[in-house]
This record gives structure tokens, sequence and C-alpha cells, in this order.
């Protein structure tokens, strides 16, 4: 897909793979609209950006039904056109689910499940209008097998995968491609800032960057694949681990091993950056 003068919206689109996937679409072209909730953010990126292309900036929650509806009246307004739109906006509150408060499962399923089928809903008519399009949903890993002490967020993931791959199945012979990116995790604040918090059996998978992520998200609105593993062997493990459970919780104890010497030595290069 050429991205020259298209006009792409990205959620959670201030930081970590949103800041990197803005960057990704303005080289390649791209009119942008930025959304977050924060409008610092927003506009710290926007002005990086306006050197290259057009930067719209929405600061809004996107469990808002009313503001995403907006959303796209006002990207249509200013670009005259919606071409792809990336569901990235994410919120997890980590622990087992008894730990964790009844809003923040709410806002789990809304941030991650229904903000996005919502936002792909109203993105579909503005994509056949324009003749083609794309919608990415960044998913996880933890959408593809089961996590302990991310039961939730799995569960939003698991949701946005098969939303995903259902609604492209709905749209076969149109232009409009629909697709998932599933990462590990992801050298972002999204999780090492709570490094803690986060599951040793989620530090036993390779570690991606934003901007690979970025670079595939790109890749994914123009290729025939319907979902990208990151790693490709993290999507394999995690396939083989959902389809034979008992291999899984044979696995796990060595896999929390990995994960829990992985997590000491990021935390060690954490403190000696922040020491530095």
């Amino acid at each position: 897909m050429n991205f020259k003068d298209k006009t792409v919206i990205i959620t959670g689109g201030s930081q970590g793979v949103g800041a990197a996937t803005a960057r990704a679409f303005a080289r390649a072209g791209a009119n942008l609209v930025l959304v977050a909730r924060t409008r610092k953010n927003l506009e710290a990126l926007a002005e990086e950006l306006r050197s290259e292309t057009r930067v719209e900036i929405v600061p809004m929650d996107v469990s808002d039904i009313d503001a995403c509806a907006n959303l796209f009246k006002k990207t249509e307004y200013e670009f005259g056109a919606v071409h792809v739109l990336v569901n990235n906006a994410g919120y997890h509150e980590r622990g087992p689910v008894e730990s964790v408060s009844a809003e923040d499962l709410g806002t789990m399923i809304d941030v991650n499940l229904k903000a996005p089928i919502l936002l792909s809903r109203m993105a579909i008519p503005y994509l056949r209008e324009a003749g083609e399009g794309a919608i990415i949903n960044v998913a996880s890993l933890a959408g593809r097998t089961p996590v302990p002490g991310a039961a939730t967020y799995s569960a939003t993931k698991f949701g946005l995968r098969a939303f995903t791959l259902a609604v492209a199945e709905e749209l076969v012979g149109t232009n409009i491609k629909l697709a998932a990116l599933s990462p590990g995790p992801i050298d972002t604040g999204f999780i090492m800032d709570n490094i803690d918090n986060v599951t040793d059996l989620t530090f036993s998978q390779p570690l991606s960057t934003a901007e690979e992520c970025a670079d595939e998200i790109l890749k994914l609105c123009g290729n025939d694949k319907r979902e990208r593993s990151m790693p490709p062997i993290s999507g394999f493990l995690t396939t083989l681990t959902y389809l034979l459970p008992p291999v899984g919780r044979a696995m796990r104890p060595l896999l929390e091993k990995k994960g829990r010497r992985v997590k000491r030595e990021l935390k060690a290069a954490l403190h000696k950056r922040a020491s530095s």
C-alpha cells in the first residue's frame, strides 16, 4: 500500500508503539491523526513530525463512544478521507483476577476490546468511501494462549484477535484489509515502567522494540497476512501451549525460571541507566 498523502488514525498514538508507528507512517508520507488521553504528549510528538507531514491531534478517551464518532468526522473534515486505522491504545492492570478492582477489569475491557471494536465498525464506511484501506489491531501473544496473572488482559486480546479474523472474513472481496499484530513483550514503558508486576512468564519471550512493531504494522497494511506474531517462534510456542494445555503447564516452570532471570537482568540494566 502506498501511504503517500493517505490519512492514518493511530490510537495510543503519543508514546511507545503508537509513537513509533506515527514516525514510520510520517516517513512514508502519510497524514496523521494521533489519539491519546494526554494532550501534552500528543503535542510534543506532533511538533516533532510536522516538519515531515500534516498532523492533527485528538486528546480523548477511546472508551467514549461519542468522542470516537467525532474523531472520524474531524478526520474527514481535515483530510477528506480515512485510509488506515491503527487500534493501538491499551490498558493493563496486572495481578491475579481477584486482586484487581472491578473498575480496572472494566477499563481493560473497554479500552482493549470494546473501543477497537467500535472504532473498527465506525471506520469501515469511511474506508469503503475511500476505495481502499486497512485496520490493524494491536493484540498480543497473551491473546494466543492464556496468561495467568493477566487473565482479563489476555481475554481482551483473545477477543480482539477473534474479532479481527472474523471481520476480515466478512470483508473478503473488498479493498479493506484487517489484520492483528500479536507481539510479546515490547521494550516500552507499558511494561518496563511496571516491571515488578509483569509476570515472569512474559519475560520468557524475547523483547521486541517499538520500531520493529511499527514496521510490521505498515507491512500488514499491504500484505496478505491476517496476523503477525512477534517474534515468530513465540507465536509457534503460544499455538502449541494453547492447543496442548498439558504441554503448556509442563513447560511453565522452566519458562518462568527463564523469565525471572531475564527480569533481573533488565532491572539491573534499568537501574544502571537511571544512575548514570
